[in-house]
């Protein structure tokens, strides 16, 4: 019977967060998930039940923070392909808002079947509710094996009429990062489209079975940086995609999880201890103080102990220029 392995991915520390977002508290491990959990905690306990093993990708300076989430984790440096390379991997993301675990599990296990049954990559999409102009698109238009579509193109995040002329077109769906393949047929796929990036993960491996780690690591520092969306998806012709129905969500700024935070008669969506005077359509997240606002229309405030965000809700996709200010400035400490 062919084992499914599961592999979340959890690097970087989403800095349209900030300062909730931070290298200490990472978005995946921001309490955003069912019943106030950890996003990571959210994403393995949708897995569990789905996969024979569950692995958990990260850089090693994430380590403590994440066995913190995940204690029941062990520590072994694993290959999967030399583990069990007819085995199917499922790769799902850390830090995604999901409800409608029947339908996830829905989804996955057609996706984990097909993945099993053939030489195809396959690739989750959500049907558009809106026209996205955060996400990439997959135009997915002809059927495939049962539950499945033929891949034909990927679109980039598109401009705002093109996002529209997709929604009304039909047949493109939102790309949400999810995959499934048995990962012989992927290692196939990467020497085909990515030769350099497969032999450079061969000296890898090669590196570490002579039990030298530092050439391992700095091998792998080496690689070519690149998503596999471009690497190998938008390249291959054997890629079927799996549309989903379930509630999705790639929290991106704080306007985007303030529109998914029940809001009172106001539209305020509030944490904390707060007194809004007058104020209306704002998100508003305190910490150990008090916060007081008077007037406010459509803001966004985030308090934490060292550090305050202010800015009207229609500039939300900037915060990460605060974190390359700090960068700049060196106020490390901030972030």
């Amino acid at each position: 019977m062919t084992r499914t392995l599961a592999v979340i991915p959890a690097g970087g520390a989403g800095t349209r967060l900030w300062p909730r977002s931070r290298a200490s508290t990472p978005k995946h491990v921001l309490p955003l998930g069912e019943g106030g959990r950890p996003l990571l905690r959210d994403t393995y306990e949708r897995l569990r039940g789905l996969a024979d093993e569950i692995f958990v990708v990260s850089e090693a300076d994430q380590r403590e923070i994440i066995e913190a989430v995940l204690p029941e984790l062990d520590s072994e440096h694993l290959t999967l392909a030399e583990r069990n390379p007819d085995a199917v991997m499922l790769a799902m993301a850390a830090d995604h808002v999901v409800r409608g675990r029947t339908a996830v599990t829905r989804a996955v296990r057609t996706a984990v079947r097909v993945a099993a049954g053939s030489r195809s990559l396959v690739a989750f999409g959500l049907k558009p509710t809106f026209p996205s102009t955060a996400l990439g698109y997959i135009h997915a238009p002809r059927p495939g094996p049962p539950g499945t579509k033929r891949v034909k193109r990927f679109i980039e995040k598109p401009d705002l009429a093109t996002a529209k002329r997709l929604l009304q077109a039909g047949g493109y769906y939102w790309n949400l990062a999810w995959f499934s393949w048995r990962i012989d047929v992927f290692l196939a796929e990467l020497g085909r489209h990515a030769p350099r990036h497969l032999a450079g993960l061969r000296k890898v491996v090669a590196a570490r079975a002579a039990g030298d780690e530092a050439a391992a690591k700095r091998l792998y520092a080496g690689l070519p940086v690149e998503v596999v969306d471009r690497s190998i998806l938008e390249k291959t012709d054997r890629l079927l995609l799996v549309p989903a129905e379930f509630d999705w969500a790639d929290i991106g700024n704080w306007a985007e999880l303030g529109d998914r935070v029940r809001a009172d008669v106001r539209g305020n969506s509030v944490e904390g201890d707060t007194v809004l005077v007058d104020t209306r359509g704002s998100l508003i997240l305190g910490d150990r103080r008090l916060v007081a606002t008077i007037g406010l229309e459509d803001m966004i405030i985030i308090d934490t102990e060292d550090a305050l965000l202010v800015c009207p809700r229609s500039r939300a996709q900037d915060v990460r220029k605060v974190v390359e200010a700090l960068r700049r400035a060196r106020k490390t400490r901030y972030l």
